[in-house]
């Protein structure tokens, strides 16, 4: 009985501890785009026909000798406090890796390249739960200075904020920016993640919140209006959505014949087998649903982290 007792015990607090290791989200800081504004570090590309503007955080990092020691502060400040980061530079340098081979990726039909912006390839390649974003202004009063901060926690799959703090620190002799950062930062550091574990902790209890979008391609003679076993696809799809969302959260926004959005879709953080789940994860399970039950070929695509993307009538 007491070995039982001690099993069971040890079973209960390695099912505690790796739970209470889990649910630390991934976190990368990057500049503000407003940071990066003030400091000329812009540049523009073309989405599509449309000039967009965004953050250039490579020329920041070459440029700037501030900007790596305080990324690597906040970074240490967060890591202390059990906080994992994904490194902005080394994240930088695979996306210029991947850049170099989806420039000779084209579509076999029209020839068309890839379309992403620049920080859906940030966000993409470090799959990062929260993006820190900081923005910090240097005062001077005299022979002290002081910084006053600004850090937003915005979650990555979403784009919503989840946990902001700012402050001016107090003022001081010292030169170095690093450090009158960390001294402002500091004192809200701690309310600051407590919210950050706040959103986590909801995150494992509600699920993850996702986009998916249905649609058909023009030549499929299947669209969602048809009817197997008696009911309609869309009808079929959306119940699928209800049995595997958690606790059934979702909302149907859009739903036609040719199209349907389902928002505020609550996926598991965790997939059965133990392996994290994600937005690309999580749709092919329709993927495969609509094949295997109805013999639908479904194309699947994502678009960032927070947002898939199928269609029916082939690949």
């Amino acid at each position: 009985m007491k070995r039982l007792i001690c099993a069971a015990v040890l079973a209960v607090a390695t099912t505690v501890g790796c739970f209470g290791q889990a649910k630390k989200p991934t976190l990368m800081v990057v500049p503000s785009d407003a940071w990066c504004t003030k400091n000329g570090y812009v540049k523009t590309y073309d989405n599509q026909g449309v000039a967009e503007s965004y953050p250039d955080y490579w020329q920041a990092l070459r440029e700037n000798t501030d900007l790596q020691l305080v990324i690597s502060k906040v970074g240490e400040m967060m890591s202390e406090r059990g906080f994992p980061l994904k490194d902005l530079e080394a994240t930088l340098r695979s996306i210029r890796t991947d850049a170099a081979e989806d420039g000779v990726t084209m579509s076999k039909e029209t020839g068309d390249g890839l379309a992403e912006s620049p920080l859906e390839a940030l966000k993409r390649t470090a799959k990062a739960d929260i993006i820190l974003q900081l923005t910090w202004t240097v005062n001077k009063t005299g022979p002290k200075q002081s910084v006053t901060f600004t850090l937003r926690g915005l979650d990555a799959y979403t784009d919503k904020q989840v946990a902001a703090a700012s402050g001016t620190g107090n003022p001081s002799f010292s030169a170095e920016v690093p450090v009158l950062l960390e001294e402002g930062v500091l004192a809200h550091i701690d309310n600051f993640n407590s919210q950050l574990q706040a959103h986590f902790d909801d995150l494992f209890a509600n699920g993850r919140e996702v986009k998916l979008t249905c649609r058909r391609w023009s030549g499929s003679d299947v669209d969602f209006e048809s009817e197997f076993d008696g009911e309609e696809l869309g009808f079929l799809i959306e119940g699928w959505v209800g049995d595997n969302t958690v606790q059934g959260r979702f909302s149907t926004a859009e739903a036609s014949e040719n199209r349907m959005v389902f928002e505020q879709v609550r996926i598991p953080v965790m997939a059965e087998n133990g392996r994290a789940m994600d937005t690309r994860l999580w749709a092919n399970g329709l993927r495969r649903y609509l094949k295997t039950n109805y013999g639908l070929d479904a194309k699947l695509d994502t678009k960032g982290l927070g947002e898939a993307i199928i269609t029916i009538g082939g690949k």
